[in-house]
């Protein structure tokens, strides 16, 4: 099923992302009206409506992200397709009432609460003071917190890119740009690596962590792996000597809007590289509560009479929220408590005869944490 939705989402945004540029049109932190989608107000997306708000989507920030980030439109658009088949309904309906495309790339990826479409607008409006940012420097800084809260999903090796088979050896002090992710149906091929997607598709990857080899380097040296588009971090990801073949784990950031490539690799030595992914961080996916009530044994309450129900504890990981009754006839709660794990609660019978009153406790967890 995703597969045939990403295929139709593919035919739709290839269609979308052709002269939608009008000559002279304007770009630079513009507010946009929220895009009208023939899609249920809520609850989950069937394939026609998620198709119908990924083409709206499109059509509606493709133009300003090829103006304003400098990345063709049909290239951002089809790398964009795992965050639209995988995106959470709520998630992306929010995205499309937004005015300012950082804002709904943070409606998109969950985290649109914490940036609202004017601090977008404040943020670009101050930047734009510093001759020296540019308008992509001013829509990354107000992201700011779109990848914070990320979770780890790892994966089967995989190798993503071989000079020894495609590209050959990188020159030294010299770089070359790659991709770590493909997408659905994509391929590593280009890059000397694997011929299919590695698995690593998901919404909005926001780093990538790789095994990186540097083979048989021409001399000592020291080999940096960072951002594609970023300048170059005074670091070292692997170091080596001649002729040596050494690996570094590292965890590399990749640029948010998504664009032509991932990262960058610089060598000081002419060398040959390999890399493997072996997982990537993404933003959280928002989930429902988890969450199971607990009961305690029936406790017989005189007529008139207190009485302290049993104690009763959530299971590990779990967390109190509510505590009820249930009984016969007329029983007041007196008083209730809940500390760590436990939860107690106090009852007065105002009916004239005894009856049984059971305790119950609502206990809860975010699942996945």
């Amino acid at each position: 099923m995703v597969m045939k939705i990403q295929f139709g989402m593919v035919v739709g945004i290839l269609a979308a992302s052709t002269a939608l540029i009008a000559p002279g049109a304007q770009a630079g932190p513009r507010q946009l009206k929220a895009e009208p989608v023939a899609a249920a107000a809520s609850g989950k997306l069937t394939p026609a409506e998620r198709g119908a708000m990924t083409r709206a989507y499109v059509r509606k920030w493709g133009p300003y992200v090829q103006q304003v980030y400098n990345v063709p439109m049909d290239v951002w658009a089809k790398r964009m397709v795992p965050t639209f088949v995988h995106a959470d309904p709520e998630n992306f309906r929010n995205a499309l009432q937004r005015t300012t495309y950082e804002g709904a790339s943070a409606a998109l990826s969950g985290t649109g609460k914490r940036l609202s479409d004017d601090q977008v607008i404040d943020s670009m409006a101050r930047s734009s003071l510093d001759p020296r940012l540019t308008q992509a420097d001013a829509g990354t800084m107000a992201l700011g917190s779109a990848s914070s809260d990320l979770v780890y999903t790892p994966i089967t090796p995989c190798r993503i890119l071989d000079t020894r088979v495609a590209g050959g050896a990188i020159a030294g002090n010299f770089t070359r740009d790659f991709n770590a992710v493909v997408g659905s149906g994509g391929n590593f091929s280009s890059q000397g690596g694997s011929a299919t997607d590695c698995g690593a598709v998901a919404a909005g990857q926001a780093a990538v962590v790789i095994n990186l080899t540097a083979v048989t380097p021409s001399g000592a040296g020291f080999a940096t792996a960072y951002p594609f588009g970023t300048t170059r971090p005074l670091a070292s990801s692997v170091n080596y000597t001649a002729g040596a073949i050494v690996n570094n784990s590292i965890v590399v950031k990749i640029p948010t809007p998504l664009t032509t490539k991932d990262f960058t690799v610089y060598t000081f030595a002419s060398s040959d590289y390999v890399a493997d992914i072996v997982g990537y961080y993404s933003p959280p996916t928002a989930t429902a509560l988890d969450c199971a009530t607990v009961s305690g044994a029936p406790t017989n309450v005189n007529a008139g009479a207190y009485a302290s129900l049993p104690t009763l504890f959530c299971a590990a990981n779990y967390t109190p929220v509510a505590l009820s009754i249930s009984a016969g006839e007329n029983v007041l709660v007196a008083d209730s408590y809940t500390a760590g794990n436990a939860g107690q609660i106090f009852v007065r019978s105002v009916s004239a005869n005894a009856q049984n009153v059971t305790a119950k406790l609502m206990c809860c967890r975010v699942p996945g944490r």
